[in-house]
């Protein structure tokens, strides 16, 4: 199964207004600073910067990882999108470095910001715009299975978050007339935004290096469990990756070993499809399929059986354990 065209149109159609938003607010926050002279809207304004690089390598990545599998990159392209997720994190995280910087500059300095009433009508503004464009991200992402958009949107929504902070700390500062406030509030920012960088770097690395997903090997064990019997009794050597929104599953299939090739090719053919479409991923699932050895009889409910040793007891749950074991040495002594 693979990414229909209606798919990626939306989502390269999610990156091209991320991008687009993007330069806006950086324009707006960036004259909120020029009236302003806020350390605090200056952060902003610097992770607005990080907003619109990322958008653009996040584009580009979207329509590198929409190319088809080749004989040069026989999974696809889809982990580009972890590569984007991986830079955009880092750019993050120094502007948070930048922000620490400048907020030590300014304490240092001292003064207090003008025009406090215009700086909070726009970043009010800019904070209202990236909320619905980070939730909009977010569900498209997850809907069409991008990682780039879905880390994409959870960065629009920590600027959200934190062009509210600003906001309730510039208050604050117009309220009480504390103006080293300002720069502290523009430190707790930068706090925020390297908590959401080494995040969002951290996942992309799991992404890059393969890292066992559980919560897909335990929805990919349950489709599985629930098809056994009639021929298909076990699976074992059971793996999973993702290369962006692309899944690749292959695994041991268990079946009869008086079956003929045509049969087993039958049955893992349409488990496979089955599968993908009750999980409703993209990509694909190979099976490798291995004869019993009349060491599964007791779980086995195929009728007739010429090879029986033992009579069908029942099938017991299929575990994680069992089914990520490499072949079972077992198997092939109990065929001598």
């Amino acid at each position: 199964m693979r990414t229909s065209g209606a798919d990626e149109r939306l989502r390269l159609r999610a990156g091209t207004l991320s991008l687009l938003i993007a330069v806006a607010l950086l324009a707006v926050k960036f004259e909120a600073w020029r009236r302003t002279g806020s350390t605090a809207i200056l952060s902003d304004a610097l992770e607005s910067i990080v907003n619109v690089v990322a958008a653009l390598f996040g584009l580009g990545s979207l329509v590198f990882a929409g190319r088809p599998a080749d004989r040069s990159h026989p999974y696809g392209h889809g982990k580009i999108e972890f590569f984007a997720a991986a830079f955009e994190g880092g750019l993050i995280v120094l502007a948070a470095i930048w922000i620490v910087y400048e907020s030590a500059q300014a304490l240092w300095r001292g003064g207090a910001p003008q025009e406090l009433d215009t700086g909070l009508v726009l970043v009010f503004g800019a904070g209202v715009v990236n909320l619905l464009l980070g939730l909009f991200l977010v569900r498209t992402g997850r809907r069409h299975r991008s990682f780039t958009l879905v880390a994409d949107g959870e960065h629009v929504l920590s600027d959200s978050w934190t062009s509210a902070g600003i906001l309730v700390g510039l208050l604050a500062v117009r309220v009480t007339g504390l103006a080293w406030l300002d720069p502290l509030i523009a430190a707790a920012v930068a706090l925020a935004l390297f908590r959401t960088g080494f995040k969002l770097v951290r996942r992309a690395a799991g992404g890059l290096l393969d890292e066992e997903d559980s919560e897909l090997l335990g929805r990919l064990l349950a489709a599985l469990d629930r098809r056994r019997g009639n021929g298909m009794i076990s699976v074992h050597h059971l793996r999973a990756i993702r290369t962006g929104r692309f899944h690749h599953v292959d695994a041991h299939l268990v079946v009869p070993e008086f079956w003929s090739v045509e049969q087993a090719h039958v049955l893992s053919d349409a488990l496979a499809e089955d599968v993908i479409r009750e999980l409703a991923i993209e990509g694909e699932v190979a099976f490798h399929t291995d004869p019993c050895w009349r060491a599964h009889c007791a779980h086995c409910d195929l009728e007739p059986c010429a090879v029986r040793r033992a009579a069908f007891t029942g099938r017991n749950a299929l575990t994680l354990e069992e089914a990520l074991a490499p072949d079972p040495p077992a198997a092939h002594s109990a065929a001598e």
